[in-house]
């Protein structure tokens, strides 16, 4: 397969299911060999990931849920809220969590000054990159994912439960498993308002 049929192929995918071929191990190889090939600036390599499977995978959005249910007021809206969570990320055989560890960034912005408004910016692009890099990687093996963002309000417990450094900053959530039913259609912007070309 092509890097852009796997481009294509890649889509974010709500109905997941647990039943994968790979082990915990092998999606951990996975998600580490994205991540580690994956540039930042400087080479700096802020980005930081945890793969949870199992139990693991479900106490993270059990939490998420309890959370939530802590700031949302209208129980309706909650209960909308929860069936998204259960349908379309509890499902899914895994969450891997990505996260900045800004002692890096710290430690750049000190000793690189010339640059230094810039170090935090360009973590987050070393985020994406990861990030995308590890979307493809689940792609290439015929899982499917999405990108979540309940940071910065399951900050605390996340780190709470999982083991995480004081430096490392939650970016994003990627819940993961089977595909069990197809995207729906991708419309795009008509391509005369996205790009140019000038040549001579």
């Amino acid at each position: 397969m092509t890097f852009t049929d796997l481009q294509k192929q890649r889509r974010t995918t709500y109905t997941l299911g647990k039943k994968i071929p790979q082990t915990p191990e092998e999606i951990f190889e996975i998600v580490k060999s994205a991540v580690k090939y994956a540039p930042t600036a400087f080479n700096n390599q802020t980005v930081r990931t945890i793969l949870l499977t199992g139990a693991f995978h479900e106490k993270l959005w059990q939490l998420t849920a309890d959370r939530l249910k802590a700031e949302v007021s209208d129980e309706i809206a909650y209960n909308n809220t929860l069936a998204k969570l259960n349908s379309a990320f509890k499902t899914g055989y895994g969450t891997i969590l990505f996260f900045t560890d800004t002692s890096i960034v710290k430690s750049f912005e000190e000793n690189v000054p010339l640059y230094a408004e810039n170090f935090y910016d360009w973590s987050e692009q070393g985020h994406g990159i990861a990030e995308y890099a590890t979307w493809l990687a689940l792609t290439e093996v015929g899982l499917g994912a999405s990108l979540q963002h309940y940071n910065p309000l399951i900050d605390e417990q996340v780190a709470d439960n999982f083991n995480v450094p004081s430096s490392w900053r939650l970016r994003a959530q990627m819940p993961f498993g089977t595909i069990e039913s197809p995207a729906n259609d991708k419309t795009f912007e008509a391509d005369e308002n996205r790009f140019k070309l000038f040549k001579s």
